[in-house]
């Protein structure tokens, strides 16, 4: 057998962020179906965005303790097959158990789990494949999870409007293929070895340290703010619009993913020449802009416009992110991005969380379109904190080579 190399482990990891795309979106986009033929209530529906991250939350912490201990390939390849069972009971379980939404819920945690696992160690692989442009790695790299969204987004609409509401199950089905696919590719391609405990930076030093702290809250507001707008895109057209399912899938959750993924390929094109710190902050404004003009913009079509537009604004915050934690700690490991991705995916909990729990809390009255504008107004909030954390972060210490970097990150 011809012996792999490093171009098909890219190939893998790209395919891996899909994978990712389509289990953190394919539910969304059958919340109304699930409502309407299952008589599941608003509530629930926001429960199940939450339970999915917060899966990825509980796989994050524990792959701290033990990534570094199992070795990237072997997770990889679970990975991939748990993400493969789960799409799979999506469209399954909810047709055979007497409880509908015990099948989706059950489907969303296995799901999420080959998600959360895949959210740790994809970026310390590709940042460990020999080759100087980094920051443009892992923006490309993160670019591949829109394209998986936005493939979701227009395959299931496209499906479901082909085969009918009553057959929607069939979607998650033909989207598990893909992971099932990837597990055999992760077996045969190289993945460079974890780094020894001798060669990490210590783990609890990196973690009190003020830089990595402020680190965290960017992860975070990265995670809410992009994740609260895509997760609720899909849901605001078609109350809020009264438009088709496919027509508001279209302009909402997939003219989003396609301009985040956009924004993150010229990135990955123009990243080693960018000031991190300015595009993040630049970026992070423009995204607090964007939900309080969803708010106070009264045109529905206006509205939903700067929903998708969002996309690009909040398209290097996660992959900046990670670029800037691998240049202040390079020795960090696999627990580094552990606990990155784990600060990530609470922000991915966090954010549609409030924006459900605030439309909730003025619904009395009002349209659910109306409620659900009031929520993505609140969720300015986090790239707001966002900006204020970038403007306490440092980067001339950790033992970054300035001059080498000094064309990247000019503190």
């Amino acid at each position: 057998m011809k012996q792999r190399t490093f171009t098909g482990t890219k190939i893998a990891c790209y395919t891996g962020y899909i994978v990712q795309g389509i289990v953190n979106n394919i539910a969304p986009l059958l919340f109304v179906i699930f409502s309407d033929k299952f008589n599941i209530t608003l509530d629930k529906l926001a429960l199940l965005i939450t339970i999915n991250f917060a899966t990825q939350l509980i796989v994050d912490t524990v792959s701290i303790k033990f990534v570094d201990i199992i070795g990237f390939k072997p997770l990889a390849i679970i990975s991939q097959a748990i993400a493969f069972i789960g799409l799979s009971c999506l469209g399954i379980l909810p047709n055979i158990l007497d409880n509908a939404y015990v099948g989706i819920v059950i489907a969303i945690v296995l799901s999420a789990i080959g998600s959360g696992i895949t959210e740790v160690i994809i970026s310390p692989i590709v940042e460990s494949i020999p080759g100087e442009k980094k920051t443009a790695e892992m923006s490309l790299l993160h670019s591949f999870y829109c394209w998986g969204q936005v493939f979701v987004v227009f395959l299931t609409t496209i499906m479901i409007k082909v085969f009918g509401n009553d057959l929607w199950y069939i979607a998650p089905v033909l989207w598990a293929i893909i992971p099932l696919v990837n597990t055999i590719n992760f077996i045969s391609v190289p993945i460079a070895p974890n780094l020894t405990e001798e060669e990490k930076t210590p783990f609890f030093k990196m973690l009190f340290s003020k830089q990595f702290i402020l680190l965290i809250v960017i992860m975070i507001c990265s995670g809410a703010s992009e994740i609260g707008m895509s997760q609720w895109s899909s849901y605001f057209a078609e109350a809020g619009l009264k438009v088709s399912k496919m027509t508001g899938d279209l302009l909402g959750p997939c003219l989003f993913a396609i301009l985040m993924g956009t924004g993150r390929m010229i990135f990955g094109f123009l990243g080693e020449k960018i000031n991190l710190k300015t595009a993040l902050t630049c970026s992070a404004g423009l995204c607090a802009f964007c939900y309080l003009g969803t708010c106070f913009i009264d045109n529905p079509v206006i509205s939903l416009l700067i929903c998708a537009f969002t996309g690009i604004t909040v398209s290097i915050m996660w992959p900046a992110s990670l670029s800037l934690a691998a240049k202040l700690f390079p020795k960090g490991g696999g627990s580094m991005y552990s606990v990155l991705a784990l600060s990530g995916d609470t922000g991915c909990t966090l954010g549609p969380w409030v924006i459900s729990y605030v439309s909730i809390q003025f619904a009395q009255g009002v349209s659910s379109a109306e409620s659900l504008k009031t929520g993505l107004g609140f969720g300015a909030f986090f790239p707001i904190l966002m900006i204020i954390a970038i403007s306490f972060l440092s980067l001339k210490k950790n033992g970054i080579d300035n001059k080498k970097h000094s064309d990247i990150i000019k503190s």
